[in-house]
């Protein structure tokens, strides 16, 4: 992120993920003696404080975003990972243009070779770390899909009337969305960082999460997912058979 000398007017404004969520209220920023902004801190709703460092906070206009670590760290390696595999290629053709010493060539290699060993150790962690993250999406779809079942369910035998229906149901599927939308974004890191530790060469990351399709209204969600066996079949008042 930039040096803004204005950044603490942010105090007090409220941060979101790049999913939408909201993470809290911005409380204070650490910043060195000669005035560069390291870290903010973060009120979270429950009262609890997280730092964060400024190079994952993103400021657009009243807009507040904190991005992933986790997704950034897995952007500096497939950026870093292609460069220095290349520059051991141009090594190898320069010996093999013999434009350098044989001893050169040794020394400079194994720099190379045990950068890239290191790179590729420390990226196989955050593949790690993505994949438990894609697994969290996972149960947390299953958890939202089971509560929109049950929410229709008891919609459906009266037991909650059209407006608390109505709001409930926008709760859970605004949060369904995001969730899908997290874990395909993660999925996309995973492929990629899977691709740079086995060796290919690929591009960077596109920071941007994919913005999310706008449902029709009054349509599930949770329709295309899978629950488990057996199948519940809902009928929903004045919208309509949804199969489950």
């Amino acid at each position: 992120m930039s040096q803004n000398p204005n950044l603490f007017s942010s105090v007090g404004k409220q941060v979101k993920d790049e999913y939408g969520r909201i993470i809290g209220k911005i409380a204070s920023f650490q910043v060195t003696p000669s005035g560069i902004f390291e870290a903010v801190f973060v009120e979270q709703g429950d009262g609890k404080f997280s730092k964060h460092s400024t190079e994952h906070l993103k400021i657009d206009g009243a807009e507040i975003t904190i991005i992933s670590k986790l997704k950034s760290d897995a952007c500096a390696f497939c950026d870093h990972i292609p460069l220095i595999w290349r520059k051991d290629q141009a090594l190898e053709e320069l010996s093999r243009k013999k434009k350098i010493s044989p001893e050169l060539y040794s020394e400079l290699h194994t720099s190379f070779d045990g950068a890239l060993n290191q790179l590729k150790t420390e990226a196989q962690t955050v593949l790690e770390q993505t994949e438990k993250e894609i697994s969290r999406c996972a149960e947390e779809i299953k958890s939202l899909t089971y509560a929109l079942v049950h929410l229709e369910i008891e919609h459906e035998i009266g037991k909650i009337d059209d407006q608390a229906y109505g709001t409930a149901f926008t709760i859970i599927q605004d949060n369904l969305k995001r969730i899908n939308v997290e874990k395909s974004d993660l999925e996309v890191t995973k492929n990629k960082l899977s691709n740079i530790i086995l060796g290919d060469k690929l591009g960077s990351f596109d920071k941007a999460p994919t913005k999310p399709k706008e449902p029709a209204k009054n349509t599930a969600v949770y329709s295309a997912l899978e629950l488990p066996e057996p199948p519940v079949v809902v009928y929903v008042k004045e919208i309509g058979k949804v199969g489950i």
